[in-house]
Formats: C-alpha cells, sequence, structure tokens
C-alpha cells in the first residue's frame, strides 16, 4: 500500500474538530430481535448513529436479556464502535457522557486506539505518539459487572469463512464440544461454513452491524481513512453473545503468526486486534469490568500458519466454499490478485494438491508475474509485509521450500538461510504463550498428532 503524507491534513482537521463525543447509547427487544444504537458526535458538526441487530435464538438467557443487565456490555461496543468515526478528523479530545471510566480503562482504551490505529497512522503519514493522540473524558453514572454465571461446557466459536475458523469448528465439534457458531455481519462464505460444518442458521447467533452512511460521505469528501482493530469490535460483541446466550467461553482462531509486526522494527501490526497482547489484555479488562466468567482465548494460538493450512487438508468438504479474500468478499470469490490470495495458495502448496489448488483460485497464482510485489512482500525480499492478515515470510518461504518454486512459477526461489526457519521445525512448533484452558489445549495437541487428523 501507498504511504501517504497526511500529517498537516491530520493536524488541520484536528483544529477544525477538537472533539468527538460519545453522547449515548440505547437498545431495545423489537422484532424478536435486540437491536442497539450509539451515537457519535463530531463536535457538534455531524451526528453518527450506527447499530447492531442481533436475532434471538431459542437458546437464548431469557432472563439475562429481561433483566436490564445488557448496559455495560452495549456501552463497550461503542467504545470500540467509536474509534471508527474519531479517525475521521482525529480529534484531540474525546468526551464519553454515558459512564464514567477509572484511570485504568482510560489507559486501556488508549493503548487499544492507538496500537490499533497503528496502520492508520503509518498509512497516512501521521506521525504522533500514544500520550498526545488523544485524551479521554468521561462522564456519567459507574457500570456493574454482572458477573452472571454461564456455562462453561459450551463455547461461541467467530465464523469469518476462512480456513483458520473451518479449522477452529471442525476440531471442536468432532471433538463433542457444544459449539454454537457466532458471526458478525453474515456473508455467503461465512454461512456456508457454519451450513457445512453442520449446524443451521437457527443454531447460530448472527450480528448484523450497519455503519452509518455519513462515514461513507466523509470518505469520499477526503477525511481520514484506514484500517481500525475490527477484531476487538468482536471481541466486545462476543462478550454480549456470551451473556445472551449463557455461554462462558469464546474460541477464536488467531494464530501466533498474528504477533508479528507488518512493519519491522515496529509496533505496526494491521492484525494488532487479534495480537496474543490484545488477547490477554482484553481476557484480563472483560475479567475486570464487564464479567469475570467470560473466558475470552484463541483456540489456534499454538499454532502457525503451516499447521494450520494442514489441518484444514484434513477438511476437504470445505476446499470449494471458504473464501479469505477481503477485495472478492463482496462476490464471494477469490480475486486472485491480492497478497492475500496468493498467501493462501502458498501456505496450502504442501498439503494440498496443485490441480485442486488451480481449481479453488481458478489458476496457479505462482505462475502470474503480475503478483512480483505481493510475492516480494510475502517472503520478505520487501522489508514490510503487506497489510492483510497473512503469514510470516519464515512460514512463507518454508512452504515454498517444501513444494519447489518450479512448478509452473515465474518467480525467482527465495532460498533458506540463517534468517528462514525450516519447514520441519515450524510444522513441529507449539506456542505455549497462549490463554488455552486445559480440556482446549488437549484437542489441539491430539490434533498436531498425524495419527488423529
Amino acid at each position: 500500500m501507498t504511504v501517504r503524507n497526511n500529517h498537516q491534513k491530520f493536524i488541520d482537521l484536528r483544529r477544525e474538530y477538537p472533539f468527538f463525543e460519545y453522547q449515548s447509547y440505547s437498545f431495545c427487544v423489537k422484532n424478536g430481535s435486540i437491536e442497539a444504537e450509539f451515537c457519535f458526535n463530531l463536535s457538534n458538526r455531524i451526528i453518527f448513529r450506527p447499530s447492531i441487530i442481533i436475532p434471538i435464538r431459542d437458546f437464548f438467557s431469557t432472563h439475562n436479556i429481561e433483566a436490564n443487565g445488557l448496559d455495560n456490555y452495549i456501552f463497550h461496543i461503542g467504545m470500540v464502535e467509536l474509534i471508527s468515526y474519531w479517525k475521521a478528523a482525529c480529534p484531540p479530545k474525546v468526551i464519553i457522557r454515558s459512564h464514567i471510566l477509572n484511570y485504568e480503562q482510560v489507559q486501556w482504551w488508549k493503548k487499544l486506539y492507538y496500537n490499533g490505529l497503528g496502520e492508520f497512522f503509518y498509512l497516512n503519514g501521521i506521525d504522533i505518539d500514544q500520550d498526545s493522540f488523544m485524551t479521554i473524558d468521561s462522564q456519567g453514572g459507574k457500570l456493574n459487572t454482572s458477573n452472571s454465571n454461564l456455562d462453561r461446557s459450551k463455547v461461541l466459536v467467530p465464523i469469518g469463512g476462512g480456513k483458520d475458523s473451518v479449522v477452529t469448528i471442525e476440531l471442536l465439534k468432532n471433538s463433542k464440544v457444544d459449539v454454537v457458531p457466532l458471526v458478525v455481519n453474515p456473508r455467503e462464505a461465512s454461512t456456508r461454513t457454519i451450513n457445512i460444518a453442520g449446524f443451521t442458521d437457527l443454531q447460530s447467533i448472527f450480528v448484523t452491524r450497519k455503519l452509518d452512511s455519513s462515514l461513507l460521505e466523509l470518505n469520499n469528501q477526503g477525511f481520514l481513512n484506514g484500517h481500525t482493530p475490527f477484531s476487538a469490535l468482536l471481541a466486545f460483541t462476543g462478550a454480549l453473545c456470551c451473556f445472551i446466550s449463557g455461554i462462558s467461553n469464546v474460541a477464536l482462531s488467531n494464530e501466533s503468526s498474528a504477533n508479528e509486526s507488518t512493519v519491522p522494527g515496529s509496533n505496526v501490526n494491521h492484525q494488532y486486534s487479534k495480537s496474543f497482547e490484545f488477547e490477554e489484555d482484553f481476557n484480563n479488562y472483560v475479567k475486570k469490568y464487564i464479567n469475570k466468567n467470560i473466558n475470552y482465548f484463541s483456540f489456534l494460538r499454538p499454532l502457525n500458519e503451516l499447521q494450520i493450512a494442514k489441518l484444514f487438508s484434513k477438511q476437504p468438504q470445505h476446499f470449494v466454499s471458504f473464501r479469505s479474500c477481503n477485495v472478492g468478499s463482496k462476490n464471494d470469490s477469490w480475486c486472485g490478485k491480492c497478497p492475500k490470495c496468493l498467501f493462501t495458495y502458498i501456505i496450502l502448496s504442501p498439503f494440498i494438491e496443485t490441480s485442486k489448488l488451480e481449481d479453488i483460485f481458478d489458476k496457479n497464482m505462482l505462475a502470474d508475474i503480475s503478483l512480483e510485489k505481493s510475492y516480494n512482500e510475502l517472503t520478505g525480499i520487501d522489508e514490510v509485509k503487506p497489510f492483510e492478515c497473512v503469514g510470516t515470510p519464515d512460514e512463507v518461504v518454508a512452504a515454498l521450500s517444501k513444494v519447489g518454486v518450479n512448478n509452473k512459477s515465474v518467480f525467482k526461489p527465495v532460498k533458506l538461510n540463517k534468517r528462514f526457519v525450516s519447514f520441519k521445525k515450524l510444522i513441529n512448533d507449539y506456542n505455549t504463550e497462549n490463554l488455552l484452558p486445559d480440556e482446549f489445549e488437549s484437542i489441539i495437541k491430539d490434533a498436531l498428532d498425524d495419527r488423529k487428523i
């Protein structure tokens, strides 16, 4: 991606729009759904009203919904949602009118906002530190934790439609764990994943997130725009879904590779809100300030991308249906032209035969010279990785070394040297820096045994 020089625009917009308010939130049960709306105010110039809708399922906890205990959960979703609207003008002062936040919470949110916007700042050429990019002034009443009892035998599994969530839902389901799929903004690939795994829509939780169209208008007018930490929104939405369904566990599908910075030598990470650092921060925050019985962890955190690809290769029923391409998400396709498509092709190549990969992607991705820039970024020839959810150069080069870059490839092979980690080491690796409960960790370890996959 191109790095723009928008620092002066950033300064000018902050002068013109000096504050941003999280004015209020509201929610109700209407037409068989929980509907919540948030009200944000950009310097008394523009009002934003984004919303979420969650259709009620038969397995929801009626008591929790009717006990007026949703405030804490809805409020916190708004705390994440606001950053998408704040970034348009980056006002130096943020005012939270609904509820008071203590000093620890303010610092927690500033860390999330700053690191979650690392890519946004980098690609816009904005140079500012975590202390001075915003102040947060909160008002209103104090929110109490709910600490309602939740069922630890069940687990919510967020489904995006890519290979990672396929691996999670299939491993857990096949291990006889009571799984409830969770989808934010359903698309064809995520719905197919659920159905192929044997779940109906009515056995799943669907959350529809609606952006305020005024934000899109500001983008068209040249206001600041860029990547925001969507996985943080998923985390707080998952907490709400735990409460309304009475389920304790949320099992994400974030791998160990998500911890690596996109820009070497910096904290700029496209996947910050998928990192273990955020996972640990969120797990501590949700237990202290929302509900101590919510257990948030990434089921795939012990694994790297190669190991996940190997496990995915054991699920051929999903080969034709899964999608990970952001460019092609609107028309349910692999665009075949982006770094994500090329990465997925490469990482699966040691485990799925070329003819099947060509059926999935409609071509041999390694034979397309137009992808040379993406190839160089993925393999570490270029220093900065693609701003996509992709693996490390070690994983990409190891995969290529396993299959050989001579299968119709137009790219120069990247030879393993002291800089890279071998395929054998990566495929036998295990990341102990994770939050998996013992019963879930045993499932992962069993799956890594070739005799059981």
